[in-house]
């Protein structure tokens, strides 16, 4: 039904028809190609919501002070040669994975989908990891670490340039013209999606997350720490919203979901935990206090398999059990979005807390 309009002595004439046919061509991909950025009226209400939450929780490196890492870095009898280490793997590692994922989601996802509301909480995503990366800068200043060691880290340490390697191979398949209605292409994005939101951000990340805020809930590096558990309340959200994008592009896209493609994911899945485990061994090469390879490597495992069962594929390790029960108030899956009591509230704004009326999307 058409609304019309009389202004003075103009009419204006609104084709309902129209504007209900331009909602139903939003799709993931293939879908409505418009460049209004017209948000309404949503299709996708999960994104913006979720973009919502996003920037509520926005945050600056430079508002969390450093002054007790810095006295800790510089002492000579508080800290061990292994939790130096941890920190170094930390900052050398993510240094150079913020930024892959970020390039990936703008210059990749974001190319691609054409939903708006879609590609607006991806800017928000990509957004998100610069302050990553800003942190990280953040934290080499402070301690006053040689950047050129960073750089040397994801260069020359091989376990970081096969982590690297596992994720951008498919990221550089996708920067191509490619024709989005074949389903070998779309495979291949939804691989993309796949790759970076679990394997790579929801697996791979968390073990030196685990490391760090081990050190953390010891007294060491509250400042880093404290950056680690905002970026980690981040990782929750961005891996729920590619696990979100990569659900409902097989749900548009059935002829996806072959049963090689699913063991294809299984199969990734484990090349990234056993990547993963590789790294843990190079990152905590020696024991410390309260910190063991055996237990990380194990977390691993759980957590890919909390991964797998989020998007409806058969785990790798039936049963396994979480060995750190105090890790699960900071990063259990389930909790990810509450966990954070800290600070995050001097960082939410009031407007963007209040619920949108659903009427009014």
């Amino acid at each position: 039904m058409d609304k019309i309009f009389t202004i003075g002595s103009k009419t204006f004439i609104l084709d309902e028809t129209k504007a209900e046919a331009a909602y139903a061509a939003k799709k993931i991909i293939n879908g409505r190609e418009s460049m209004t950025f017209n948000l309404l009226p949503l299709k996708y209400k999960w994104a913006y919501d979720l973009y919502r939450t996003m920037k509520s929780n926005h945050w600056e490196p430079e508002d969390i002070p450093m002054n007790v890492d810095i006295d800790q870095w510089k002492s000579t009898d508080l800290l061990s040669d292994v939790e130096r280490w941890i920190i170094r793997m930390g900052i050398g590692y993510f240094s150079a994975a913020e930024g892959i994922v970020g390039d990936n989601i703008l210059h990749v996802i974001r190319e691609v989908v054409t939903a708006p509301e879609l590609k607006l909480v991806l800017g928000r995503h990509a957004h998100e990891e610069n302050i990553h990366a800003d942190s990280l800068l953040y934290m080499i200043s402070s301690l006053g670490i040689n950047p050129h060691e960073c750089e040397a880290m994801f260069e020359d340490i091989d376990t970081i340039v096969k982590k690297n390697e596992f994720v951008t191979r498919t990221s550089q398949a996708l920067r191509r013209d490619l024709d989005l209605t074949q389903i070998e292409n779309k495979q291949l994005l939804a691989k993309n999606m796949f790759i970076f939101g679990q394997c790579m951000e929801g697996t791979q990340f968390y073990g030196l997350f685990g490391m760090v805020l081990s050190l953390y809930r010891q007294n060491k590096f509250p400042g880093i720490g404290q950056m680690f558990r905002y970026t980690l309340r981040d990782e929750s959200n961005h891996i729920e919203l590619l696990r979100n994008l990569f659900m409902d592009l097989i749900s548009e896209n059935p002829d996806i979901w072959t049963e090689s493609f699913r063991q294809e994911c299984v199969d990734l899945m484990r090349e990234a935990v056993s990547l993963e485990k590789e790294f843990i061994q190079d990152c905590l090469p020696v024991n410390a206090v309260g910190l063991s390879a055996e237990s990380f490597t194990q977390y691993i495992d759980y957590i890919a398999d909390r991964r797998l069962e989020g998007v409806g594929l058969p785990l790798i390790n039936p049963g396994v059990s979480n060995p750190f029960p105090w890790l699960a108030e900071m990063m259990d899956i389930q909790k990810e979005q509450n966990f954070f009591e800290g600070r995050v509230t001097e960082y939410q704004k009031a407007s963007a807390l209040e619920h949108v009326n659903d009427d009014e999307l």
